[in-house]
């Protein structure tokens, strides 16, 4: 299972591809909330799967419980579908949105298939989102090599008894509390963020020493053949420890703060936050 956050209309829609059976799951109250801009999406669920059972509907019994990863960074299980299930799903909810949410889900099964056949095609569509979002070509350029850097770690991990989510969670939160000062969930908080992804929100500078920090976690790791969770903590705490002393000589010689509250919300989500 390999989780993902699809976008669509600058809204995150939770999504997770299933590599045995070949298909992309996605997150049934993401869908809703897309379709309804309900303020209260999984209410929505809860009554409409009511409706949908006494009237004898197949939807609620193909939907899977799969873990996804809630606004508070933990993992959590989900009602999902896949592109058949979310194409029934939007047949049910009366929305002006059900048109343009078809045409998505169905290019997102043909970009998987194109993906297969040339995985640089999944790099280019990344980018192309990027830009769309208004990112910076250089800022595109750090995001892909800290996405190529924190792969890299994460198959260490996956190779040396580290296969839980939680666990690399943990490891993850460890390295960036140590370099950055803050927790994860401290640092989407700061930032205002939800269930966006916090990588996403990043300045250069951020992703910079973000990487830099899993860089020097694998290479301690891999100088000590770290094996399992005791062991990965150690080699994440050096790695973070190694990326804080840089920022810390960055921030004194720069005279500028690393990490901040700056993000790239739309104006709108922003002002919605506030009234939050």
């Amino acid at each position: 299972m390999k989780n993902e956050i699809k976008i669509f209309e600058q809204k995150n829609i939770r999504s997770v591809y299933d590599e045995e059976k070949d298909k992309w799951y996605f997150s049934v109250v993401d869908i809703i909330e897309v379709l309804t801009e309900s303020k209260e999406p999984r209410k929505y669920w809860s009554v409409l799967k009511t409706r949908l059972k006494r009237e004898g509907s197949r939807l609620t019994t193909i939907c899977s419980q799969l873990k996804m990863q809630a606004a508070d960074g933990k993992f959590y299980k989900t009602d999902a579908l896949d592109v058949e299930g979310c194409l029934r799903l939007v047949q049910s909810v009366p929305s002006p949105k059900a048109e343009p949410v078809k045409q998505w889900l169905a290019k997102t099964g043909y970009e998987r298939m194109k993906e297969m056949a040339d995985p640089s095609t999944a790099i280019d569509r990344a980018r192309e989102t990027y830009k769309k979002l208004g990112r910076s070509e250089k800022w595109i350029q750090q995001r892909m090599m800290g996405q190529e850097t924190r792969n890299k770690l994460t198959d260490y991990w996956k190779d040396h008894e580290i296969t839980k989510n939680e666990e690399f969670a943990i490891l993850t939160n460890i390295i960036h509390q140590e370099w950055s000062g803050v927790s994860v969930k401290e640092h989407k908080n700061l930032k205002g963020l939800k269930s966006q992804n916090l990588r996403d929100h990043m300045s250069e500078a951020e992703l910079i020493f973000t990487a830099l920090a899993e860089l020097s976690t694998r290479q301690a790791a891999e100088n000590q053949n770290a094996t399992g969770m005791e062991e990965n903590k150690k080699a994440a705490k050096i790695g973070g420890n190694i990326a804080k002393h840089a920022k810390q000589e960055y921030e004194q010689r720069t005279g500028g703060k690393v990490v901040t509250g700056k993000n790239f919300l739309p104006k709108r989500d922003k002002l919605k936050d506030l009234k939050e």
